[in-house]
Order: C-alpha cells, then sequence, then structure tokens
C-alpha cells in the first residue's frame, strides 16, 4: 500500500492536492484524527492500494509526536508526505477574499492571530513531512502539477478518456464533452449484405477503409484531439467524454469510435470504447 499524507497551513491548498490525488487514484480522507490512522489503514489495506489523509491543526495538540508513533508502526509502507504552506500575507488575503472561517478564529482571536499561532503550532509537523511546498505564488493548476510531479516524476496526467458511439434516432447523449455527426460519411444501411451487420464486423470495416472520406475524417478528429487535449490536461482536467453519432448507431460512429480508440491508446491516456446503441440492443 502506498500512503500520502497532506498537512499544513489552513488556505494553503492542503484540499487541492486531495482532490489531485483522488484524481489518481487515492482513496481519500480529509482531516482524519491522527490516533486512527492505524485503524484506518487496516480497515482499507484490503481493498485500497493507494491511501491519502490530510492532517490539519484541528486534529489534537502535540499531533506531531502522536504522528511519528503512528507511522512508526506503518513502517512497512511506502510513505509520502507533504507540508503545504504561504506566508502570513498571503493566508490574510485567501481568507479575505474567500470570507471563510479561520479553523482557529474562535473567541476574541482575529484572522491574523489565528495565522500566525496556526503557523507556530503546526512547526514541529513540518519538520516531519518529506516535501515542504510554498504555495504562495502558485495558482491551483500549478500547485496540481507540483503534486504529481513529485509523486509520478511527471507533470501531466493520465486522462481518462471515454469514446461513445450512438444513435441521433435515439436521442443525443448528455454528457459529451466533444461530439461529432458523421451521418454525411458513406452508409453501410444501404449494402443488403451489410445492413444486418455492425462497425464491430470486418465486411463493414472493409467497407469503411475503401472510403477515402471516412479515413479523412478519422485522421482529423485524430488531429483536433492531438492539438487540444494537452491544453484539457493543464486544466486540470480528468475525464473526457467523445460521442460520435450516425443515425442508427450501428455502422458508422461504431467504426470511428473503434478507429479513435484504437488511436488514442497508442498514447498515454486510459481510453475506453462504449457502444450504446449495440449494448442497449437499440441499434
Amino acid at each position: 500500500m502506498k500512503l500520502v499524507i497532506v498537512s499544513g497551513r489552513s488556505g494553503s491548498g492542503k484540499s487541492v492536492a486531495l482532490r489531485v490525488l483522488e484524481d489518481m487514484g487515492y482513496y481519500c480522507v480529509d482531516n482524519l484524527p491522527v490516533p486512527l490512522l492505524g485503524d484506518l489503514i487496516n480497515e482499507l489495506k484490503p481493498s485500497n492500494d493507494f491511501v491519502a489523509i490530510s492532517v490539519d491543526v484541528r486534529n489534537m495538540p502535540e499531533q506531531d509526536k502522536v504522528l511519528s508513533q503512528q507511522l512508526d508502526q506503518l513502517s512497512e509502507l511506502e510513505m509520502t508526505s507533504f507540508y503545504l504552506s504561504s506566508s502570513d500575507d498571503i493566508l490574510l488575503k485567501r481568507y479575505s477574499e474567500t470570507r471563510r472561517l479561520h479553523p482557529l478564529s474562535k473567541n476574541e482571536v482575529t484572522l491574523p492571530q489565528a495565522i500566525q499561532l496556526e503557523g507556530e503550532l503546526l512547526s514541529p509537523m513540518s519538520k516531519l513531512m518529506d516535501h515542504f511546498i510554498d504555495t504562495s505564488q502558485l495558482n491551483i493548476y500549478q500547485l496540481s502539477d507540483k503534486v504529481r510531479e513529485i509523486l509520478l516524476g511527471r507533470v501531466e496526467k493520465e486522462l481518462a478518456i471515454n469514446v461513445e458511439s450512438f444513435g441521433f434516432k435515439h436521442g443525443m447523449p448528455t454528457d459529451a464533452d466533444f461530439m461529432f455527426d458523421v451521418r454525411f460519411l458513406p452508409n453501410p444501411h444501404w449494402e443488403a449484405e451489410l445492413r444486418p451487420l455492425t462497425g464491430l464486423d470486418m465486411p463493414v470495416q472493409e467497407f469503411f477503409q475503401c472510403q477515402p472520406l471516412v479515413s479523412k475524417f478519422v485522421w482529423q478528429i485524430a488531429n483536433l484531439l492531438d492539438t487540444w487535449l494537452p491544453h484539457l490536461e493543464r486544466n486540470n482536467r480528468s475525464y473526457l467524454t467523445i460521442a460520435i453519432g450516425c443515425t442508427g448507431g450501428q455502422h458508422r460512429s461504431v467504426y470511428v469510435t473503434e478507429q479513435l480508440v484504437k488511436y488514442l491508446q497508442s498514447s498515454k491516456h486510459n481510453v475506453k470504447a462504449h457502444h450504446r446503441e449495440l449494448d442497449n440492443g437499440t441499434a
């Protein structure tokens, strides 16, 4: 099991770091009381290979000592830890802009006092962490890149892509990020021997392979995706749905979907094909 611990000052980006870890497949627990760490790991170990927890000033006093004791008991795990911090001025600005309540803003404690006090209380904790990240000058995308770079050795994330064929006569999908209409392409429906088949069958595929218009259209969609997928990834995108539609969702959209999946699988992306009408038996 791999365990990632995220700690740091409130407003420094712990929630952003946890979202990045969640997108990477980690089971994330926010603001876990430190004494429960061992029990949590024992509970999750049979079913989770990647676990991330955040620890902050609200957990308990002297949490650095308790955390150190807990980690000594979990020495068999592969562990990485982050401490996120920002300058007092930046934290004050962020809290003033969001108007959120600081965890230590109680009774007569002002916001500047709460920010300063938290830094002092978490100072021992910061010395236990493997990586110290100053987020004062980082936006959420730069922080996300930093976390991925430390854990993966690279900034790029593995974008999950779902390519789905569908038939317009059965309605358009509502969750598509990109949608392409292929009803203008040559239609095997008008070939009697091909009509009962689908875009997954070799005779239909051979029919399309002889159509330059089809090959050109597939190439142009692939080129479009090559151009813009890196920008979507840098925008912290984790999931993308591409819908390909023809009239009935049986021939053209299925073939084009399969060709795009084959092309995209040659890259680093996690790509899956889904044929809505074939799976539903409506084609």
